[in-house]
């Protein structure tokens, strides 16, 4: 009896959950599809004639779909460059059993990122690439190494030893055990990875909003024009906000 109520309250709590996190994804998705007068209304009407005008206007008289380019551009190269950087380091890292390293990592994360704002505004300025794709990349690394340095750490240190110990018996260098050995036995970690860096990179705001150009604005960046000092454009808002919304959703 007691195990009975005991499984019904974990459903029971895990329904509460899901609906705190699936109501206002919901709500947005509904939104997007109301007009002017039915976004807005108070309660929310929820039978009401759908619309795909909000999403005509956002991709015909915006520059969002470019935008939304522009985040697939600056989250997939820093997810790559991210993994270039990381999955080497996971490897070393857990092979020589160090920690500091990765603990140094942490500090990109820890420090507040307006103290990196200006010396890369500058940096990049001086050298003939601000507002480009390329510094967004580069800089959203800081957020994408440290996330896949330590969600593969723990998948290399569960790596066998005899495996490597093996490979470098028969004569294969470092790289050909990582790329041929390692990487195989660790692929649901990189899989993990690869999803929360991209994920966190096409979320960041700050960076993109700093250091992008008129052609290198982010979906994330645009989606901001739609909110005004004296009017909000709700139907648009929305729109945006579940086109931002989709690729994380699928990945995750």
């Amino acid at each position: 009896m007691k195990h009975a109520l005991l499984k019904h309250l974990m459903g029971l709590q895990v329904a509460i959950l899901c609906v705190a996190v699936v109501a206002p994804i919901a709500w947005m998705i509904l939104a997007s599809f109301k007009d002017r007068a039915d976004i807005t209304q108070y309660p929310p009407k929820l039978l009401f004639t759908p619309t795909l005008n909000n999403y005509t206007q956002l991709f015909t008289r915006t520059d969002f779909l470019e935008n939304t380019l522009n985040s697939f551009y600056v989250a997939g190269g820093s997810t790559l460059l991210g993994l270039l950087l990381a999955v080497p380091a996971a490897y070393a890292i857990s092979w020589h059993r160090l920690t500091w390293p990765a603990t140094l990592t942490l500090f990109a994360r820890m420090a507040p990122g307006t103290l990196f704002l200006l010396p890369w505004f500058i940096m990049f300025s001086k050298v003939g690439l601000s507002g480009t794709h390329f510094a967004l990349i580069v800089t959203h690394a800081v957020i994408t190494v440290p996330i896949a340095l330590w969600t593969l750490l723990p998948h290399f240190d569960g790596l066998p030893r005899e495996l490597t110990e093996s490979a470098q018996i028969d004569g294969c260098g470092a790289l050909k055990i990582l790329v041929l050995i390692a990487l195989p036995v660790v692929m649901p970690g990189l899989i993990v990875a690869v999803i929360l860096s991209f994920i966190f990179s096409w979320n960041y705001f700050l960076f993109a909003l700093a250091l992008s150009g008129i052609s290198s604005k982010t979906a994330i960046v645009a989606s901001f024009n739609f909110i005004g000092e004296g009017v909000t454009n709700w139907c648009a808002l929305m729109a945006a906000a579940t086109v931002i919304a989709m690729p994380p959703i699928f990945l995750t």
